[in-house]
C-alpha cells in the first residue's frame, strides 16, 4: 500500500476544510451582476463543510470534487439560499434598537444591524425603514431569492 496520497485523490466530502478561492455572483433581480464576494483578487478562504457557512446547495457544487478543481455553477434560489420570506421583514421598536445597539450609533437605511438574541446568538437585519417608533429590518439572507453564479477554484482539502 503506498503511503503518499495523488492530490487528484483528494477530493471534497461533507466533512472537509477547504482553502478554495470563490465569487458569487448575483445573476437575477434588482441587485443582478452585483459581486456579492471575490476571493480571487486577494487571500484564498477557507470553508468548512457542513457548518452552515455555506448553504447546503452551495456546498452540494462542491461534493466529490477533487483538489485543484475549477467549477462553475448557476443556482437558482431554492438550491441556493431559498426564496425571500415576507415573515423576515420584521419592525423593530425604537426600544428594543436602543437594547441592541450602542446608544452613539446611527444607521441609514441599507446598514447591516447585528443583533444579540437571548440565547447570546447573534443575528443581522438589512434596515429598510426607520421612523420615531421603529425600524423595519430584513431578516433574510442577502442571497435570498436570487439565481446566483459560483465560481471556484479548490486549492487544498483536508
Amino acid at each position: 500500500m503506498n503511503a503518499q496520497t495523488d492530490a487528484s485523490d483528494v477530493i471534497v466530502r461533507e466533512d472537509s476544510y477547504l482553502t478554495l478561492h470563490y465569487c458569487i455572483q448575483i445573476m437575477s433581480g434588482p441587485a443582478a451582476g452585483t459581486m456579492f464576494a471575490n476571493t480571487f483578487d486577494g487571500h484564498p478562504a477557507t470553508l468548512q463543510m457542513g457548518v452552515g457557512q455555506w448553504s447546503a446547495g452551495l456546498e452540494a457544487v462542491l461534493l466529490g470534487k477533487p483538489e485543484g478543481a475549477t467549477l462553475h455553477a448557476d443556482l437558482n434560489p431554492e438550491d441556493a439560499y431559498g426564496e425571500r420570506n415576507p415573515a423576515l421583514l420584521q419592525w423593530i421598536s425604537r426600544e428594543m434598537l436602543a437594547q441592541n445597539v450602542a446608544q452613539d450609533e446611527h444607521f441609514a437605511p441599507g446598514d447591516m444591524v447585528e443583533f444579540k438574541a437571548v440565547n447570546g446568538m447573534r443575528y443581522s437585519g438589512v434596515l429598510k425603514q426607520l421612523d420615531e417608533q421603529a425600524a423595519l429590518f430584513d431578516f433574510n439572507h442577502p442571497l435570498a431569492g436570487a439565481k446566483i453564479r459560483l465560481d471556484a477554484k479548490i486549492l487544498g482539502v483536508l
